[in-house]
């Protein structure tokens, strides 16, 4: 039976070409701030119709032609709901702490050239270059051309963040090997799942490593306060 709702990966896939900047991310973003309120399935993921669809659009685009803040538009969007309306964020409840519905989706299905990247990330095409010799991002050939994916873009707009600080991309390789042990970690526990070949194995896998996932950035989380407050003499 069709589904009549898409999951947070179609919603962003289905806003790329108007929004290019619109994120995963950022989609969770304005739900934290309760600009939109999607659904949940059962198993917790997010679950968009196309009134949580236009509502999002109405937001990017009141973003990004009229320069409003958060809070003006949630006023404007509020004032504009009708009185007793259904399936408001505030009615849906808090968003909760769920599975990376993400990991087995593309950030987006897009493919762009090394210069369309840098285009897209404000970054100049040695610098992504650059990236993609110290293994940050990685190319992929088609038909003789080499794309960039949506993963790619996310890393490196990640990674400009790194250097309003003076960072390089050598020094951040050791994300990429961290990342690297890790996903080996993950891909050892959920092996004897995915040895089963079937298609209740490979969600029963794809539902670990999303926990896993959560698990993992937790730990480093709480791992790296407790660092930073030693450094800071204990504040």
């Amino acid at each position: 039976m069709a589904r009549d709702y898409l999951s947070i990966g179609e919603v962003l896939v289905s806003l790329k070409p108007e929004f290019p900047d619109v994120t995963i991310s950022k989609i969770r973003f304005l739900e934290s701030e309760g600009l939109i309120g999607p659904g949940r399935t059962a198993s917790g993921y997010r679950k968009f119709f196309e009134e949580d669809v236009e509502r999002l659009r109405e937001v990017l685009r009141l973003q990004r032609d009229e320069y409003l803040p958060l809070r003006v538009i949630k006023d404007r969007l509020e004032r504009d709901e009708p009185a007793g309306g259904e399936g408001g964020a505030a009615e849906r409840g808090a968003p909760k702490d769920e599975p990376d519905e993400d990991l087995t989706l593309p950030a987006t299905e897009l493919q762009m050239t090394s210069q369309e990247l840098a285009t897209a990330t404000g970054l100049e095409v040695e610098m992504i270059e650059s990236l993609e010799s110290f293994g940050l991002i990685k190319s992929r050939s088609v038909d003789g051309t080499k794309y960039h994916g949506g993963d790619d873009l996310v890393v490196a707009r990640i990674i400009k963040e790194f250097f309003k600080y003076g960072v390089e991309p050598r020094h951040l390789t050791m994300y990429k090997h961290f990342a690297d042990r890790e996903a080996g970690f993950f891909q050892a526990i959920v092996l004897p799942v995915l040895r089963q070949r079937s298609p209740d194995a490979r969600r029963e896998a794809t539902a670990s490593l999303s926990e896993l996932a959560r698990i993992s950035r937790q730990l480093k989380q709480a791992l790296l306060r407790a660092h930073l407050r030693d450094s800071l003499g204990g504040t």
